[in-house]
């Protein structure tokens, strides 16, 4: 009894430790996290680096997971670049179990631990902010250390009752049939998995494993099994999150089962050969080191096979699970409000994509050839727009907190004037305008062209706000009566330059229009009823390019 319990106390107050630790190293990279990963994803080769390294220091594989999540979702990383972070996560994880190896088993660290916990408490409750963060990785590295040595000693106990030979057999011998040795390797890592799914941390379980051979309960060859199960019961976790989550969630969801049973699929096809080598190799290396080795081979292997093969991958995982909904709210993942600053960058793109929605639909009225506008292979209109907006805003409110720096502060400024302006800027174009009661005066043909101009320009911007992993340029299309569209290539300032220009002279040109236009239903020229649609419908015109500009304008940080 007392075997279990020590046992069983051990495993929990590792599972305690991880994830107090996990918490306060996640609350001290603070915004970083998401930075650090934001560019270290330039490509999936890169990404899986980056993806271990940052799972290495804040020892949670979910923390990369989800934060990656959440960019993908928000727009930030392309589902290729994530799959790249998440693979490398896998890589990541495995650090612990070398901790585990290179001291956990080895050396009773409660002298050591019970002090870090006690100062790391005292950081915790008492201090503040990354003070605070400091205080809990330190605490819930202490209750790791304590939760494995309280898991030592249970082990040893419990390899006085278990035994080896109390296991099914992994590698027959040369009188057995070949497929006994394989009912045991299947036995086991259904065991493994198994654990991991109780634990919900394959962390946890890997230790359990380690421990249980350096106490000589379980067989170096059986723990290789229990091992390949293991790493596919952490994705057990991950499935059940995915439940009820945004089609992004679930993409990554299945990419993460894909990998473990592919990697999975490698491992017991290579198990026959390698065992034997790890076997042999355990007369001159200690079976705690080699099998902290195999773990991380296991998924390392995983990587490198994937990892070339990663466009098709991708295609695969969408053609498996296809993106549904609207094109514009995509990006309003939930997953992203577990990050603020990443729930902000997603209801910037959506603003963005909706603003060039607008903006393109109301060129086109304005030139006469009305159609609705695509993203993708997908056709929005103007009211999936304005819908898309309220849903921005009502996300926005979802997001708890005040940011944490200034720069976050000005960020989220920006962010809800750009909502407002494309919010009224949709409204108006919803309302009843009559873009064809644009006379035919020289006034009335420059108020359309400065209008559509205006137009071209703003969703020209939005376009590349809505693309941030291309360079910040805008393509300016001037086309002359009768002959083709010069495009050149301009800088975002640039382009926010010629906008107000835009917006002014219109709101000149209306002011003149007026003057003029009224001044012809005393000439006999126009009736009063036509002057008047006239007259408001250029004010209608010079109110669009208004909020196009403002809302372009402090989408890219010139508000």
């Amino acid at each position: 009894m007392s075997t279990a319990i020590s046992v069983l106390g051990g495993v929990g107050l590792f599972l305690l430790g991880m994830t107090v630790m996990t918490e306060g190293l996640k609350a001290l990279a603070g915004s970083a996290l998401r930075t650090v990963l934001g560019k270290a994803a330039a490509t999936p080769l890169l990404g899986s680096f980056w993806g271990a390294i940052v799972t290495l220091l804040v020892q949670s594989s979910s923390a990369t997971t989800m934060t990656t999540i959440g960019l993908v979702s928000a727009g930030l990383l392309t589902f290729q670049q994530g799959l790249g972070l998440v693979f490398g996560a896998n890589v990541g994880t495995t650090g612990t179990g070398w901790l585990v190896a290179l001291i956990g088993v080895r050396v009773s660290l409660t002298a050591a631990a019970l002090p870090m916990i006690f100062v790391g408490a005292l950081a915790k409750l008492l201090a503040r902010g990354r003070i605070s963060g400091v205080g809990a990785a330190l605490a819930g590295f202490g209750l790791v250390l304590f939760g494995l040595t309280t898991l030592q000693q249970g082990m040893g106990g419990l390899a006085e009752r278990l035994h080896p030979a109390d296991l099914p057999v992994v590698l027959a011998g040369p009188e057995a049939r070949w497929w006994s040795g394989l009912v045991g390797v299947l036995v086991l890592v259904v065991v493994g998995l198994v654990m991991t799914a109780l634990m919900q941390s394959s962390t946890a379980a890997v230790a359990v494993t380690l421990s249980a051979h350096y106490a000589g309960a379980v067989g170096l060859d059986q723990a290789c099994a229990l091992i390949i199960g293991q790493n596919i019961g952490t994705a057990t976790s991950s499935s059940l999150a995915a439940i009820g989550a945004s089609t992004t969630a679930k993409r990554l969801a299945i990419a993460y089962v894909l990998f473990k049973l592919i990697a999975a699929l490698i491992a017991l096809v290579l198990f026959p050969f390698v065992t034997p080598l790890l076997l042999r190799a355990s007369k001159t290396v200690d079976g705690v080191t080699l099998l902290a080795g195999y773990h991380t081979a296991y998924n390392l292997v995983g990587v490198l096979v994937l990892l070339p093969l990663v466009n098709r991958f991708t295609r695969l995982v969408e053609r498996i699970l296809p993106e549904r909904g609207s094109p514009l709210t995509r990006c309003l993942d939930p997953s992203a409000l577990a990050t603020p600053i990443v729930a902000v960058e997603a209801v910037r793109k959506t603003i963005a994509q909706a603003l060039a929605t607008v903006c393109g639909s109301i060129e086109a009225a304005l030139l006469g050839r009305a159609e609705p506008i695509r993203l993708g292979k997908d056709a929005v209109s103007v009211q999936e727009a304005a819908h898309a907006l309220r849903q921005a805003q009502m996300f926005l409110s979802d997001v708890t907190g005040p940011p944490d720096t200034d720069d976050e502060q000005q960020r989220l400024t920006s962010t809800l004037h750009a909502l407002d302006h494309a919010s009224r800027l949709a409204e108006s174009a919803n309302g009843p305008i009559d873009f064809g009661a644009v006379g035919g005066g020289p006034e009335d043909i420059r108020t359309r062209e400065l209008c559509a101009e205006a137009m071209r320009g703003a969703a020209a911007i939005a376009r590349g706000v809505a693309a941030p992993l291309r360079a910040a340029q805008v393509t300016a299309i001037s086309p002359d009566a009768g002959a083709v569209a010069d495009r050149r290539v301009i800088s975002t300032s640039e382009a926010i330059t010629e906008l107000e220009r835009c917006a002014m002279q219109l709101g000149e040109l209306q002011r003149t229009h007026r003057s003029t236009t009224l001044g012809a239903v005393v000439n006999g020229t126009l009736t009063a009823d036509a002057a008047l649609v006239r007259v408001e419908t250029v004010r209608s015109l010079e109110a669009l390019s208004r909020h196009a500009w403002r809302s372009a304008a402090h989408l890219v940080g010139y508000g």
